[in-house]
This record gives structure tokens, sequence and C-alpha cells, in this order.
């Protein structure tokens, strides 16, 4: 069968004829750098990599150097020799002009190739994927260079220049060996037996059983996300990080850390145990270790000396504690397999002899004959036993429970044949300080042997949990694993099942071959201080008194070897701000920072001296860590993302759950106050990363499950509007931009935050003009600049930019259009057009806008000052007045009181004006408005302004005549062709500079004859002018002539002409407009009489025009009303009420 050669040529791909034998040289050099047929990397070119320099594509697009082929040829053909490889090599060099596959066949996407680039040309690199680590395809380039051209070079320079084949881990050796060493340990053998004699086997069972099935449900969970994909550094970190997200991630991860660090503190502990308690106790520096104090310090100097010498080892680097762990595995395997052999060969002569009195186990150093090395368990009056129980000065009591009570030696392990096994099926939990196996209390000088510790069944989970932990040590290796998708479930689920097996069956041969008391005995004082597990093991308690110290030993090793490296992962993920120091490494790659740190923190665990104590803290830890493993995992499979798809097929979503379920269980069952800080500790670190802001996506599960919890929200939402209680403004900020697309008022947002105090919703739109094509760019920086003005502001909310053609039809669609589902805006906040005299399309859009929003039932917030209102800095005080004029829904009310709750405006009052006529009863208007303010529940004082009827001033008159006259001029300007040779604002402007008004007769109009090329409608233009003389024109003759260049506009004829007749036939103006005009003045001068003083006012906006025809006039008509106040804030409602007395 033929066999085809893909090759590169410069930038492209070429399929070749069927291979000759020099080419598969080629094939053979790429295999001796450790690559596997058509998987090697090949050279990329500019195409390729989308984001390479320019200078990239040059060296690799213009190569002349020797381009590789690779084809699936047999192992067998690959040893060709390096001449071979050379010729191979020019015949492709004669290929570097020919069109390659994406230039000949595939004209269609070629266009796509600039960011796109064919999958011929990736498929390696990605395929080639491992462990988070991208293959560097610059040394594969110059690696491959000097295989091929140096061919007849010294071969033996070139094999040591060859890279390293690093051999690959199968399931047994990379996944199942490392997660047995890691699960069994010191627990197994200084606790166990004791936990089974203080719980009895049956609870016993049940407790390792929910231990097992823990560890069990989330070995599976963590199979299924660990074959979801490359797990990287970090191990369980990454894939919590990854599944749930980085504030999950960082909060699960840092204690995960913590536990692991723990860990080695309890491992020290305990090697320092065996070591005190049973492998040579006169090494202890404070007295007797069967003294509890005694002991405790003795483990803390001996533990310091431990972890520093551990510390050493770390840090002097990973090689020795490479190579120690195969001997603490073997030391942890053998010990097991002791421990088996002893349990069937225990017979009652074997094992050790243990002294009773009554019901009362006696330490064997009390009725030890010190002469003979034998123990003197009998009556006699000559005995240690009478003598502390009849001797002079004893308590007659005493001596009155030996004359009654039988003295035994008994064999503390009589075998599986003793029938012991039923005995030792209930539970002994005792309180501290009592006598072992007696709810009573004890007394060391009378030989009893005194509880340490209140036990209880719970008090053993937190105690065992620890023994069951260290799942995660095939997981932490994938890198290493020649097929970890398939490697790390099967070595996962057998190592946890086989040590389950092990532990299941150990509790319940402990519970057929040993006493129940001797069980119970911890430091096996009756034995003289033995250690119960190395007695029943076969051939000598020595072989297991070494080897589980040198087991422990090595856990101690790889958790201060392993927790560095997780908090560097950390760390360089960057989403925990205050770690980055540690994600710092030395030039061998050592974490240093993160090792100073872990050694001090276990430094801290050592001190606590007691295993006890220690443990139920890893449990903590672990089991939160555990417990977001099976959540990962339920929510990746419930939301069924389509990255979703692990290869590990046996799993379930409510497995998972119930892993999670069980998991808190425990957390809860163990201790409560543990649990609870550790929840807090979690929820303190999740909740910093989210307040820093972390700025990872890594497609976790929470983004989809707030998908699916946000189309649940709005497809709830639409099941109606919100109740008036439940209402608060949702808020549309149409924002401006100047011409570096910067915010125009960014104040707006600062507003819109202290309005909403971080509540609700928060839209952000701005339209740029243009046509989307060429301005698309231009939008997406803008609401970049916008997104980092909200983030700045501390702003929660969403941001916008679209481009329309007209402004104004952009805003409309904002208007009607933002939002999803039920999750629209309901109010919306824009700036006053301070510049709507000078630019008409600015006043028009404004109009536009107020339409649409007053069509679609909005409410509109007019902001007018906004540059003068107040940063988050500041804090006012003073009053907020609401000049209530219309009812419009109580809007007027509501958004004072908001304001208030925000620390800029708390320290104001608010007062709040209604406008009464002369015929109105003023009294009862005010006590009615006090009596509905106070139902509101809201506290601000009450004011109702009396405003007589006067007669309309003079002033008022002529600034409505001005305004027509201006309405008028601006109507023939849109119908004149030379409309955008006119500045509209003149008239308007001239009127309020004078210092007296100005007539219609100083509006002259003059026709002058212009040159036949410049002629417009007749070949006359009109020039309109102001005659000044009557209050500024004449004193400064110099400025003539640019007064004349203000004054002067020019028309066609004909448009002149007929605003000649329109302006000197405007002699009284409209009745309707000086009564509108007349409000606004008065109202204008009664807000400012009595608010002068105030923060911020709040007015009723009165409704836009619904003729065109009155635009101008109506936004006059607002430009007297706010004339010479500061901060105003003018609000019109949606129509509905928004606002309620009821409860």
């Amino acid at each position: 069968m033929p066999r085809f050669n893909v090759r590169r040529a410069d930038d492209s791909v070429k399929l070749a004829r069927p291979e000759s034998t020099s080419s598969r040289s080629a094939r053979g050099v790429c295999e001796k750098r450790g690559y596997q047929g058509s998987s090697a990397p090949a050279r990329y070119s500019s195409a390729v990599a989308p984001r390479a320099t320019e200078s990239d594509a040059v060296d690799e697009g213009e190569s002349d150097g020797p381009q590789v082929a690779f084809s699936p040829a047999t192992d067998k053909e690959a040893g060709k020799s390096g001449e071979n490889a050379a010729k191979e090599s020019d015949q492709l060099m004669t290929h570097n002009n020919s069109e390659g596959v994406g230039e000949k066949h595939m004209a269609l996407y070629e266009d796509d190739t600039e960011q796109s680039p064919f999958v011929s040309r990736v498929i390696s690199r990605l395929a080639n994927y491992a462990g988070g680590v991208v293959p560097n395809v610059e040394q594969d380039d110059l690696e491959e260079e000097l295989e091929i051209n140096g061919a007849g070079g010294d071969k033996k320079k070139q094999k040591s220049k060859a890279p390293k084949k690093v051999p690959k881990l199968g399931t047994v050796l990379g996944v199942y060996f490392p997660c047995i060493q890691n699960i069994f340990g010191v627990i197994l053998f200084i606790r166990m037996v004791w936990v089974v004699g203080t719980a009895g086997w049956l609870q016993a069972f049940i407790l390792v059983f929910m231990c097992c099935c823990c560890t069990m449900t989330t070995s599976i969970s963590m199979s299924a996300i660990a074959t979801n994909g490359v797990v990287s550094g970090g191990g369980s970190y990454f894939m919590i990080s990854r599944a749930l997200g980085p504030e999950f991630g960082g909060a699960v991860g840092l204690l995960f850390y913590l536990g692991t660090t723990v860990a080695s503190s309890m491992y020290v502990v305990g090697a320092v145990e065996i070591l005190l308690q049973y492998m040579a106790p006169s090494l202890a520096l404070f007295g007797t270790v069967t003294i509890p104090s005694n002991a405790y310090n003795s483990y803390r100097v001996y533990g310091s000396a431990l972890l520093l010498f551990m510390f050493i080892c770390v840090f002097i680097g990973v090689k020795f504690v490479s190579k120690f762990s195969p001997v603490a595995l073997f030391c942890v395997l053998c010990s097991i397999l002791c421990v088996y052999i002893g349990i069937f060969i225990a017979h009652p002569g074997r094992g050790p002899r243990i002294c009773y009195v009554g019901d009362r186990l006696l330490s064997r150093d009390k009725v030890l004959n010190n002469e003979t090395g034998m123990i003197e368990c009998n009556k006699n009056e000559t005995g240690p036993i009478y003598q502390m129980y009849c001797g002079a000065g004893v308590d007659p009591s005493w001596c009155e429970y030996f004359n009654k009570s039988e003295v035994l030696e008994r064999s503390g392990i009589p075998g599986l044949s003793s029938g012991v096994f039923f005995r030792n099926m209930w539970p002994n939990y005792n309180s501290k300080d009592n006598r072992l196996g007696l709810d009573e209390k004890g007394d060391r000088d009378k030989g009893d042997i005194i509880v340490d510790i209140t036990t209880s069944f719970v008090i053993l989970i937190g105690i065992f949990f620890p023994s069951v932990t260290g799942i995660m040590a095939g997981s932490n290796r994938s890198g290493d694993l020649a097929d970890a998708q398939k490697s790390i479930p099967t070595g996962t689920i057998g190592a946890v099942a086989t040590t389950s097996f092990v532990y299941l069956s150990c509790l319940l041969f402990f519970a057929g071959c040993v006493e129940g008391q001797l069980l119970r005995d911890k430091f096996g004082e009756s034995m003289g201080g033995g250690l119960i597990v190395a007695h029943l093991a076969w051939p000598n308690p020595w072989v297991i008194m070494v080897g589980s110290f040198l087991s422990t030993c090595g856990a101690g090793l790889q958790s201060l070897t392993g927790a560095p490296r997780l908090l560097q992962a950390i760390a360089a993920d960057g989403i925990v701000p205050f770690l980055r120091p540690f994600a710092v490494t030395s030039k061998k790659g050592e974490p240093i920072r993160a090792l100073l740190l872990t050694a001090g923190i276990a430094e801290a665990g050592v001190l606590l001296a007691n295993v006890d104590y220690i443990a139920p803290i890893i449990t903590m830890f672990f089991l939160m860590c555990y417990c977001f493993t099976n959540l990962a995992c339920a929510v990746q499979t419930i939301l069924k993302t389509p990255n979703w798809r692990p290869r590990f097929k046996f799993y379930h979503w409510a497995l998972s759950l119930f892993g999670v379920a069980l998991c808190l269980a425990l957390m809860f069952m163990s201790s409560w106050y543990y649990a609870l800080a550790a929840l807090a500790l979690a929820a303190f670190i999740y909740k910093y990363i989210e307040y820093k802001g972390a700025e990872k996506e890594w497609g976790d599960g929470i983004h989809g499950l707030s998908m699916s919890a946000a189309r649940f929200a709005l497809l709830k939402l639409e099941d109606g509007l919100p109740h008036v209680k439940n209402w608060r403004p949702q808020i549309l900020i149409l924002l401006k931009l100047d011409e570096t697309s910067q915010p125009k008022y960014p104040k707006l947002l600062t507003f819109s935050g202290q309005l909403k105090a971080g509540k609700g919703l928060t839209i952000v739109v701005s339209v740029i003009e243009g046509s989307f094509g060429q301005n698309a760019e231009k939008a997406e920086t803008a609401k970049k600049l916008i997104m980092e003005l909200l983030k700045k502001e501390k702003l929660k909310g969403f941001a916008e930019v679209i481009v329309s053609k007209d402004v104004s039809e952009g805003m409309s669609y904002l208007v009607q259009g933002s939002g999803l589902g039920g999750l629209r805006h309901n109010t919306v906040l824009l700036s006053w057009p301070s510049d709507w005299r000078q630019q008409q399309n600015h006043c028009k859009s404004f109009i536009n806008t107020l339409r649409v929003i007053n069509d679609k039932h909005l409410a509109a917030l007019i902001a007018k000052g906004i540059d003068k209102f107040p940063d988050h800095k500041q804090k006012i005080c003073g009053t907020i007045d609401i000049w209530w004029i219309v009812h419009d829904g109580g809007l007027l009310m509501l958004l004072p009181f908001l304001l208030t709750q925000h620390k800029v405006w708390k320290h104001c009052k608010m007062r709040i004006f209604t406008v009464a006529q002369i015929e109105d009863n003023s009294i009862q208007i005010k006590k009615d408005l006090e009596m509905f303010i106070y139902h509101l529940r809201l506290r601000a004082e009450v004011a109702v302004v009396e405003m007589p009827d006067k007669d309309i001033s003079a002033y008022t008159y002529e600034r409505t005549l001005m305004m027509e006259q201006r309405t008028s001029m601006l109507r023939q300007m849109k119908q004149s062709d030379s409309h955008r040779l006119l500045n509209p604002q003149l008239i308007l402007d001239s009127a309020r500079n004078q210092s007296t008004s100005v007539a219609p007769s100083s509006v002259k109009i003059q026709v002058d004859p212009l040159l036949e090329q410049d002629t417009f409608d007749g070949g006359n233009l009109t020039t309109i002018s102001y005659d000044s003389s009557d209050g500024v024109g004449d004193k400064d003759q110099n400025n003539s002539k640019s007064r004349m260049d203000k004054n002067l506009y020019t028309f066609s004829a004909s448009a002149g002409q007929q605003l000649k007749k329109d302006l000197h036939g405007i002699t009284k103006p409209d009745n309707r407009n000086v009564r509108r005009m007349h409000t606004a003045v008065r109202l204008n001068e009664t807000i400012k009489e009595r608010s002068k003083d105030a923060q911020l006012l709040i007015l009723n906006l009165p409704g836009p025009p619904k003729n065109p025809a009155g635009e101008e006039n109506y936004m006059e008509f607002l430009e007297v009303l706010t004339e010479g106040l500061d901060r105003i804030l003018m609000v019109r409602g949606g129509g509905r009420e928004v606002i309620t007395i009821f409860s």
C-alpha cells in the first residue's frame, strides 16, 4: 500500500509521491528526538502562528534551510544513516517554490489563513500538547538541523546534543504505586488498632467505609475531570480551578496547600512518636514519655530537628526525595505484608502478655520485676500489685477492690480462634483522664493507663480520615504518564479499592486477634511501650517499627516537596495577588520562597506535637478539596457543556452529588467548628479573589452554571412586571464620547453608582456615527474604555457601543432594545446637551431620545451640570431639595431616598417643595403631604410654595419674542441650501448678552448683489445683521469688523426675502408660549430663592413636544427653568407607581 509524506516547503504543505528509501531516514531522526509517526513538530511559518513577529515570519517563511519529511514508516526502516538524511533534505529543498495544498486546492479559504491556519500545519503542535507545556518549536528546529546536517561529524557528539528521551510511566508505576504510598501513612500503624478498640469493629467498619466511600466517589469524579483534558501542574488545584473558576480554584487550592503542608507536620510528629514511644524511649529529653506533657515537649524538639533535616533535603533538590520514594514504598508494602502474615499465624503463646486486676488493665512498668525482666501479675503480698493497692497509706477502697477482684495475666494477641471478635464488637468511648476502658478517674501511681483524649465516633472520623487521603498523587504526575487518560482512572480507582480493602480487612482482623483493652491502649503501656501492630506482625516487631518510621518520613518528604510546588502553581496563575512573590523559582526551577513558607507553616503544626490534634485540621482541608472536586464533576455533567467529553465514562452526576453531601457530612460530623472555620476561610479567599478581580477565563463550569441560572431567572422575569415594592431603577446610561472615544461625562457613571449603591442593573451605551465597517475597531476601543471606567468607579454593569449612520437613530435603537427578556432597564440617565444652541443635531437627538423614552414608558433622568456633581471621595452635607410639581409615580420621592443610602449623600436631608395656587388650601396641602411622607417612611421637611398670579413681565414677553424669532429663522435655515454657512446661535446669544433687550426692529435684512459665479437662486444673497447701537455695539471701533463677521449671515435671495417677511411679521409672540415662558421664569425665581444653598435639586421634567416645530421652544423653556442653578436632576416618570405606603 503506498505511503505518503507530509512535507513542509516554506509556507506550504505537499502531498509527495510514495516515499523513497532515503526519505525514511528523516522520520528516523524524528523518532530519535522522542516523536512518533506524524506527530513530530514541523516548522511553523507566520501563517501557522498568527501571533508570530514580523521577524519570525521572515526567518521561517524565507528560510532555505533543510526541511523535514514525516511518514508512517516502520521502525525497522527508521534506522538510516545521517548521510541519507542530508540527501533527503537536499531533495526536499527543490520543492521550495512549488505550490502547496493551501495555495493550489484551498483557494476558497486563502483569506482565512491569516488568522486561521490550515489544520495540516498545526495538528502536530496540537497533538503534542502535554502537561501544559507547549513544544518549543525553535529548539526543535535547531536540534533537527544539528542532527540532519551533522551526519558526517562526530556521532558521539551528536548523540550527546540530542535531547534525552524521558521514559513514560504506565498505570502501575505512574499512578497505582504513588497513590498506594501516599494513602498508606502513619495513621495505619499508630492509630488504626486504637480506633477499632475504641469504636468497636462494627462502628469502626462504618467509619472506615464512609471515609473510603468518600475517596472512591472523589476518585471517580477526579477521573472524569482528569480525562477531560490535559492536567497541568497543580493537580487538584488545576482541575478545580479550570472546572469551577479561579475563585473556587484559588480558595480550594490554598486549602489543599494548607492541608498538604499540615500533613507534613503530622508525618513528622508521627515519625517522632514512633521513634520515642516505641523504638528508643530513652532518647526522651523531658522525662518518661508515658506522661503526655513530657512526650509532647520531646516531640516538639525532635520534630523541629527532623523537619529541618527534611527541609534541607528538599532545598538541595528533589532528586534525593525521588530516590527515597521507592524505599519508602517498599517499606510500606513489606510492613503490610508482614502484618497480614502475623494475623494468620497469631496464637496465645506468640504475642505479648498483659496483666488485669478485675477489669483494669495495668501498665507493664508497674508490674515488671526489674531483676528478672518478667511481669509479676499475682496477688502475692510481696508483689508490686499488692503494694500499689494495699500498701501503707493507701485508701482502703483500693485494697477492697483488690481483694474482691481477680488478677489475671493474659495473652494480648490471642489470635483469630480466640473468640475475642464478638467481644470487640461494641464501642467503648471514654473521657479524658479516665481509666482505660472504664468510666472512672484513674491513677497512674496505681498502674492505671489513663485516657489522654475524649473520644467519640465523630472525633474518630477526624483522626482517621487523613489515612485515606493521597488519591491525587496520580493526577499530579499526568505529564510523566504514557497515557494519562487511561492510567489515571485505572490506577487511582485501583489504589483506592486496594487501600479500602486493606483498611476494612485489617480492622476486622485486628478485632478478631487482639484483646479489647489492648486495642484501646494507644501507646502500648500495658506492653511496656510497644507498638501493637509491630507485635502482631511477622517475624519481628522491629520490621514494622523501622518500616513505619521510614515510610512516614518518606510521606513527610513527599508532602514537603509537593506543597511548595502547589503554592507556586497558584501564585504563578496570578489569581491571588498577595501570593505573587511566591511564584519566583530558582535557576533550577525550585520554588525556594514557597518552600520557606511551607516549612514555617509545617513548624507551627509540629509545635502542636499531637497527631490527634493535627489530624482533624488535615481532615477539614482535604474534605473541602474532595467536596469541590465532586462538585466540579457534578456541575459539568449537569450542564453538559460542549467541552465536557471525558474519556472515563463510569461516572454520574448523582454519584458526584452524593460525594459532595458525604464530604460535607464528614466535615461537620468530625468537628463542626473546624468545618465552619474552613468554610469561612474558603469564603474569605473566594471573595478576596473576586474583589481583586480574577481576570482569568478558563472555560469553567461556574460560567455555564451562571448562564443556566441567568436563563432561568430571565424566564421567570418574563412572567410580569415587578411589584411596586421591588421596583428600583435599572439604569440605562446614554453616554457621549469625545473625539478620542473617551466618555465625555464620566460622572454620569459616578452618579449612577451613588444612586444604585451596587444594586440592580446598569447598562452603559453609546453611539458612534458612521459605517460599521470603518468604525468597528473604534467602537470596540470605546467599549473597553467604558468598561475600564466602570471598573474604576467600582460599578457592576455592562457596556455596549454601536455604530449608526445617525446618532439619533442609534440612541433610539439602544433605548428600545437594550437588555434581554425581563432584564431590561426601566430608567434612562443622560446629560443635558449644553451645546444645543450651537449644535442643532444635538438638540434634535436629545428631543427624539426623550420621545422614545416617553413612548416606551420609561423613566428619564436628565442631569444638568453633571461635572459639578460629587465624586465618591466627597461627603456632601446640606439638603436635597425636591420640587414636586406633578405626580409621576413617586419617582421624585424614591430617588433622593436611594441617594441618601450612599456615603456621599447620607448626611444630606430631604426637603420637599410643592407648588400651590392662590385659590388652594396651602395648610391642608401641607398636612396631607406630611402624612403621605410619614406613610412612605421617609424623613423629609415639607413646604408648600404659593405662586400667586402676576402680570407677565416685559422680560418674559421679550424673551418669548426672541425665542420665536430664533425658531422662525431656524425653520428658514433648514430650507436654505446655504444653511451650512450659518451660525444659528447669534440672535439668542446677542439678546441674552445685551444690557437692553433687542426689539424686532433691530434685526436688519439687506440684499446684496453677487457675481454670477457666486449667485444662489437668481444671483442675490441675503445678509442678516444686528444693529447693535442699542447697547453693545460701537464702544470699540477696532472690533467692528469682528462684530460684523459674527452678526452677518448669508441666505439665498428667495429664502432671505421670506425670512425678512417672517421676522418682521413677528410683532406679538404666541400667547401659549408666553404663558409657558412665564411659568419657567417664575418657577426659576422661586427655586433660586428657596433652594439657593441646596446640594442637589430634583424637579419634574416637562414632557417633550409632540410637534417637531416646538423642539427649540421646549429646550428654551428648560433652559430658563434651570438658569442659574448648579446641580439639577430633571425627572420624568415612566407612568407607573414606583413607591408605596403599604408593606
